[in-house]
């Protein structure tokens, strides 16, 4: 195929009428989907695997300053997809390739396993049990048809933990009916929309794994980026953050605590306006996620509250018009994206902010 793939006659234009090709730029838009939202799933499970690790420091380090030498063995995350079509599969590979997950933690439930032996000599594991897969996974992606859902959720929503973050790709079903049907609020739906007047950068005959390599694809799937001609809906980036918070209030860490790991984790990678001192960085307060009522009442030792993700991203946050407004907060959540990829630029090289 190699020998073949630069031959004229070989590819996916060749032999369209002149008059419906004007129809081609779906492909580009179709990859470009594809490209975005695996990057985004990528970058939620790098994130979530990192704070587990920083929890779990934390948890051996106050253990040892009491004196204790018990082992706190490691809470290392595990994913499952529900669903082995192409999106299923690509997912698979570019969480295996590029978080990385070790095959072992990541499971795939599908009705047809034996179509997915390329992942399972990988040493990931196939089936077909939804539940048993809801109830061993800390997040689930839904790669399923919209058809399928109503089914599947049946089969899951008295599976899981409350902890268990369900990812949905279903573009065609809304959070509040996922919620329903889940009888679950640990839920994330990125939403895309496409946009007309910019350049097809996708390359629709690429793989993802390889294409999320390349940084001006990459850069392209930062949030807050219109390059490309697809934009993620930012509330998916504010449910990201209090994913996050809940994830610290599972394992009861002290509100304090809780925000010390946010801040190492999202803002550890500086921008050139930091300054030597980084006195201009920006700081998570607890005031940016709950109201200040409430933040008053809280004592020092006390855990932050259980959010509902699906309320978040419908409706506006305390953290909301700080997401929106705060110029150098966004930067550092770019350079942030972009170095878990291992991409790191200057100033000057900066995705521009829509």
């Amino acid at each position: 195929m190699d020998m073949l793939k630069d031959l004229t006659s070989m590819q996916f234009e060749y032999g369209i009428e002149e008059e419906d090709r004007c129809w081609l730029y779906l492909q580009g838009r179709y990859q470009g989907r594809m490209i975005e939202a695996c990057a985004h799933a990528t970058f939620f499970c790098k994130l979530l695997h990192n704070l587990r690790k920083s929890i779990h420091e934390w948890q051996t380090s106050r253990y040892r300053s009491v004196g204790s030498h018990a082992t706190i063995p490691k809470d290392e995350l595990k994913v499952g997809i529900i669903g082995g079509g192409h999106l299923g599969k690509q997912l698979a590979h570019v969480l295996l390739h590029l978080v990385p997950i070790p095959p072992e933690r990541l499971w795939i439930s599908t009705r047809r396993p034996e179509a997915l032996e390329e992942l399972q000599n990988l040493g990931i594991r196939c089936f077909y049990h939804n539940a048993y897969l809801g109830g061993w996974a800390n997040v689930i992606f839904l790669c399923c048809l919209p058809s399928q859902l109503a089914n599947i959720c049946a089969e899951i929503n008295t599976s899981f933990k409350k902890d268990c973050i369900v990812y949905s790709f279903v573009a065609a079903i809304p959070i509040p009916r996922l919620k329903r049907l889940l009888e679950h609020t640990s839920i994330l739906r990125p939403h895309y929309q496409c946009v007309e007047g910019f350049d097809n950068i996708w390359q629709s005959n690429r793989e993802i794994t390889a294409a999320l390599q390349d940084p001006e694809i990459l850069q392209a799937t930062c949030p807050y980026n219109p390059a490309g001609g697809i934009i993620l809906n930012i509330k998916w980036l504010e449910g990201v953050f209090y994913a996050a918070l809940n994830t610290c209030t599972a394992k009861d860490l002290p509100h304090t605590v809780t925000l010390q790991l946010m801040n190492e984790l999202f803002l550890s990678v500086h921008t050139d306006d930091c300054g030597e001192h980084k006195a201009s960085c920006p700081k998570l307060q607890l005031q940016d996620f709950v109201s200040q009522v409430y933040a008053k009442a809280l004592s020092q030792r006390r855990p932050l509250p259980w959010f509902d993700l699906a309320a978040v991203q419908l409706r506006e946050t305390p953290f909301t018009r700080k997401l929106l407004t705060c110029t150098s907060l966004q930067d550092h959540i770019i350079h942030f994206y972009c170095n878990e990829f291992g991409l790191s630029f200057t100033k000057e090289q900066q995705p521009m902010v829509s």
